[in-house]
């Protein structure tokens, strides 16, 4: 069960049978277990070093278990971190990809096949997108990273939303929970359900995504400037996992018009979303940008954790927030 922090079977099982018996040192955990003190030694070792048992101050030879909200905690912390960072990278690989696709394209000139096709700039974009909107028969899945949607893009949205709508196509959209402090996206949200759209939320997203029928998807070529335009893709191993990734972040997803739900521990979504990316080392602004949100408010979140975890600093709210198992 712990085997992705790093523990062994044994290992895990050892540390267990320690917490429920302080007192035990090797022999009667060899004993308990049915295997020799060696095996038992290379457990504790194994466990010394992940930081799950120290030496007893009162019997330096002895060791106890440290509890697990901060010992498991701590691992916990790390590989989440760990993830993020991987996450970003490969979020950073496929911004290179795109930027290595338009650079060759420059080079050799316009390259599309029957499953790729280029949109060079915002308008060929949203008319590529009313084009097919136009033919969409079943379904339309969208991803959209905004604190907030434009009066232009709401027009935009209301005039192609309501179009399929009518046809009976099923509308499902996830946004940031940010925009629930947008009033304009609120009124859009509550005027799209009444037409029988869905729409959720959720603390951060990878880049804005639409597919349609789950035959064609559209993708930004620059996540950072939607002016640069989309790939539009067919590839149906591409359109799986797109699928697939918007499915899962659905079903984690609050609706839209309902109140942030909190947790065992008291936090809504977002505030963990926030621990976490400042806890991989990103800045407030970074932070404010991956989750809509403004410097102001990310300061304002963070002010509100500390004062919840009695913490007078950034860095004993992240100790306090590892032993609370907010990380």
């Amino acid at each position: 069960m712990l085997d992705c922090l790093g523990l062994t079977r044994q290992a895990e099982s050892t540390y267990q049978l320690m917490l429920r018996n302080p007192e035990w040192d090797a022999p009667e955990l060899a004993a308990e277990l049915g295997t020799t003190e060696e095996a038992v030694e290379a457990s504790l070792a194994e466990l010394m070093e992940l930081g799950l048992i120290w030496p007893s101050h009162e019997e330096p030879r002895r060791r106890v278990a440290i509890r697990p909200s901060l010992g498991l905690g701590t691992l916990i912390a790390e590989r989440e971190a760990a993830l993020l960072k991987e996450q970003q990278e490969l979020q950073q690989a496929r911004t290179a990809m795109l930027s290595l696709m338009r650079e060759q394209e420059a080079a050799q000139g316009p390259r599309e096949t029957g499953e790729i096709e280029y949109l060079r700039s915002l308008d060929s974009t949203r008319h590529r997108i009313a084009e097919l909107s136009k033919d969409v028969q079943s379904e339309i899945l969208a991803l959209i990273p905004k604190a907030g949607l434009s009066p232009e893009s709401l027009e935009a949205s209301q005039k192609l939303d309501s179009e399929v709508l009518a046809r009976g196509v099923s509308l499902r959209t996830l946004y940031l929970d940010s925009v629930r402090n947008h009033p304009a996206t609120q009124q859009y949200a509550v005027w799209l359900t009444g037409l029988g759209g869905e729409i959720r939320t959720v603390p951060t997203l990878p880049m804005r995504i639409i597919v349609i029928d789950r035959k064609t998807a559209i993708l930004p070529i620059d996540l950072k400037d939607s002016r640069a335009g989309a790939v539009l893709m067919r590839d149906a191993s591409v359109i799986a996992a797109l699928v697939a990734l918007f499915e899962r972040l659905w079903e984690s997803a609050l609706p839209l018009g309902t109140s942030g739900q909190r947790d065992d521990q008291g936090l809504t979504a977002q505030e963990r979303e926030l621990l976490r990316i400042l806890a991989s080392g990103m800045t407030d602004e970074a932070a404010g940008k991956r989750l809509g949100l403004s410097l102001r408010s990310v300061r304002r979140i963070m002010a509100d954790l500390m004062t919840r975890l009695e913490a007078r600093s950034r860095f004993e709210a992240g100790v306090r927030a590892a032993e609370c198992g907010w990380l």
